[in-house]
């Protein structure tokens, strides 16, 4: 048995890092009500710090390590994550 890992595309497999967050300009904000909790920005974002959970908390993202990068918001199929400036307020 191997011990290598089958990566499905560009993420991060080993997560040991420095919380990271604080140089983000933009932010991901989730519209829980319209979120079908399909996992698609799961499975695209990056750095893999979003979860899905069918259950009422739905998509969690962790902040510290989010870098706003909008792919999350990019590949919603229902468009429920906006990114917003940090400072708030819609981009």
């Amino acid at each position: 048995m191997s011990n290598k890992r089958k990566v499905l595309g560009p993420v991060a497999i080993d997560f040991i890092a420095m919380r990271t967050g604080s140089w983000r300009l933009e932010r991901p904000v989730v519209d829980l009500g319209t979120c079908i909790s399909c996992g698609t920005c799961e499975r695209n974002c990056p750095v893999n710090i979003i979860s899905v959970a069918k259950s009422p908390k739905g998509v969690e993202i962790d902040m510290d390590y989010c870098k706003g990068c909008g792919i999350c918001s990019e590949v919603c199929p229902k468009q429920c994550i906006a990114m917003e400036n940090e400072n708030g307020g819609v981009v």
